[in-house]
């Protein structure tokens, strides 16, 4: 009995083994569509602060974050202009509000925020040079919340930036170039 559970154990083994190589599936970890026998290189024009609000050094953030983000997950060249993939827009909201109140037992103190939350919108233009049915031009948003009772906006907000950041420029990469 111990040999026949063996040897059909062996054979789904070599069956399993066949099937994989006789099954050609190409991954990409990052789930790109990008054929980089045509596409081979994108730039990235500075994005500016529009919003009005937020930093001084925000727009140089996330035009920095956006190509360092590419420069990891795809096999394209940076390049200064012109590249097969182009990118650019501005930052065009930067706000905080309150979004839960907390009411104080005491009638001589006002009620107070309980959460704040911080939105940034950012409006990115795309130009694929070499499949322009796939250019577009969108906003993308994402926001994050903080406590006002136990840390000041000053505390976190560059920490909510860069979060937001990466959420927003994880959309855009998903919306540009992956197969999501």
């Amino acid at each position: 009995m111990t040999s026949i559970k063996r040897a059909i154990g062996i054979s789904f083994s070599l069956f399993g083994i066949w099937l994989l190589q006789a099954c050609s599936v190409s991954y990409s970890f990052t789930g790109t569509n990008i054929n980089y026998d045509i596409i081979k290189t994108f730039s990235v024009d500075n994005f500016f602060n529009d919003s009005g609000g937020g930093p001084a050094n925000m727009e140089q953030l996330f035009t920095e974050s956006l190509k360092d983000f590419y420069q990891r997950n795809t096999q394209l060249e940076l390049i200064r202009n012109n590249g097969d993939l182009q990118f650019s827009g501005a930052i065009t909201r930067y706000t905080i509000n309150p979004q839960a109140t907390v009411t104080t037992t005491d009638p001589n103190l006002p009620d107070r925020a309980g959460q704040m939350r911080l939105s940034i919108t950012v409006e990115v233009e795309y130009v694929n040079t070499v499949k322009e049915d796939e250019n577009l031009k969108r906003s993308f948003s994402f926001f994050k919340d903080y406590d006002p009772r136990s840390t000041s906006i000053l505390q976190v907000e560059s920490v909510l930036i860069e979060e937001i950041f990466e959420s927003i420029i994880q959309d855009i990469f998903a919306a540009t170039v992956a197969n999501w």
